[in-house]
Parts: C-alpha cells; sequence; structure tokens
C-alpha cells in the first residue's frame, strides 16, 4: 500500500492506525524545511531534508547541539509540522491530517524516548508505563499485564511502586524505554537517550535498543554516543546546520 501519491485519498483514521499494515517505508521525507520565526529572526532548523528509512532499520544521525536533530525527530514523530517538504510515516502523508488524528497516530506507531526521561512525577513507575494504554483505552487488566512484563524485561520488576524521584537517572531512562514500548509501537525514536548517564546506565540502553530492533522494530537515535554510532548494521547519517547527510 502507497499513499505518497497526492492524487490518493487520504487513508481513514480506522484504516490508517493498524500497526500490522506492512509498508515499503517507515518514514519518507521530501525536501522538508522546517522554519521558526523568533521576533524579526527566522531560523532555520531545517534545510531540504530527504529522508528514507525502511521498517525494521536502525538508523543513527550524530551532529553537534543546534545542529537539527531534536526538530528532525519530532517531525517524524508528528510532534511538530514540516514548514515545507513532504512527510510521510507508515505511508501516512502527515500533514493531511489534523492535530487529533495525529495524537491519535503518535500513541499508535511511535514509542519517544527523551533525553530528560519526561516521566510525570506524581506516577510510579508502574503507572507511568500503564498511561499510554490507557490513553489507547486497552482494558485495565491487559494494561497492567504488558506494564508489569515491561517492567521486567527493563530489569526494573523491584521499582513498580517507586516514583521518578526514587529511581536513578538509569532507572528513570530504563522506565522510559518500557513506557516507549507500552502500545508495542513500530517505530522507535530517541534523542541523546544516554546523554545524562553513568557508563553502566547507557551500556544498558545501548543494549536495550539493540534488543528493540532485534524484535523488529525501526529505531532512529540522535545522538553524541560514539557507541551507538558504532553499533553494527546501523546506517548512519550527519546533521550539521539543519542540513542532513550520509555518514560514510
Amino acid at each position: 500500500m502507497d499513499n505518497t501519491d497526492d492524487t490518493t485519498e487520504p487513508l481513514t483514521i480506522e484504516e490508517t492506525v493498524a500497526p500490522e499494515r506492512e509498508v515499503e517505508f517507515a518514514v519518507r521525507l521530501t525536501d522538508v524545511t522546517r522554519t521558526y520565526v523568533l521576533g524579526k529572526r527566522e531560523i532555520h532548523a531545517l534545510q531540504g531534508v530527504s529522508f528514507e528509512v525502511r521498517p525494521g532499520e536502525y538508523v543513527v544521525v550524530r551532529g553537534p547541539s543546534g545542529s537539527g536533530k531534536t526538530t528532525l525527530l519530532n517531525i517524524i514523530g508528528c510532534i511538530d509540522l514540516a514548514t515545507s517538504g513532504r512527510v510521510v510515516v507508515m505511508d501516512v502523508p502527515i500533514a493531511e491530517y489534523d492535530e487529533v488524528f495525529r495524537a491519535t497516530f503518535r500513541l499508535t506507531y511511535t514509542g519517544f524516548i527523551f533525553q530528560s526521561y519526561n516521566l510525570i512525577s506524581t506516577l510510579t513507575a508502574m503507572e507511568n508505563i500503564m498511561f499510554p494504554m490507557q490513553l489507547s483505552e486497552q482494558p485495565e487488566s491487559e494494561v497492567r499485564e504488558r506494564a508489569a512484563m515491561l517492567l521486567e524485561r527493563v530489569g526494573l520488576a523491584d521499582r513498580a511502586d517507586h516514583l521518578p524521584w526514587q529511581l536513578s537517572s538509569g532507572e528513570q531512562q530504563r522506565v522510559a524505554i518500557a513506557r516507549a514500548m507500552a502500545n508495542d509501537p513500530p517505530i522507535i525514536l530517541a534523542d541523546e537517550p544516554t546523554a545524562n548517564l553513568d557508563q553502566e546506565s547507557a551500556g544498558m540502553i545501548r543494549e536495550l535498543l539493540r534488543e528493540l530492533n532485534g524484535d523488529g522494530k525501526t529505531v532512529i537515535v540522535m545522538t553524541h554516543d560514539d557507541e551507538i554510532v558504532s553499533t553494527p548494521g546501523a546506517r548512519r547519517f550527519v546533521m550539521d546546520g539543519g542540513v542532513l547527510l550520509q555518514d560514510d
């Protein structure tokens, strides 16, 4: 199924929100720009980015702070919209849909891992993982069972009732990864996932990302971490000044 042709009718939400759909590209960006206006200044965060990722690939984008990596990730994850160009995720032309649709699409298709974890401070580790599934209106018994399984997978079964401030940085990031996996999305997006961690914790996160890719997930990571950049089998890019280049 390919809905990248402008003459094709947009998919309905029922047709689109089905992660088992087979697609040629998990992500396809064509000549994408993103410009922010601050007062009288224009900041060109992305400049003519074209980018294709097939399902199941492990993609790493490196580059200096302020180069546009987070903006690129936010556009792929439907958090932000491009100023111009075409963004197609799982064969869905994102800009053709409203924010209500995009919110449902994000919840179904993408799992985010943030540098600052972004856990809800008043919820326990278990409740943070349950939250995306509750938004998807899954049965409570299934939600709790899957959250417990994910905590076990990331090695934190004994931290289920801990609040974020009671967890180490590495533990918080592992909870964040479990939360990203909650709705079993086909695409995992990670923004500097090891930046604030000690070496041991960073190693655990790298291994979890490799495992997710081994499970067939499309993994796209923005990072300064040389060990993530050198992940075997990863396709590498460099971003600088809003321009994306293949990293040879």
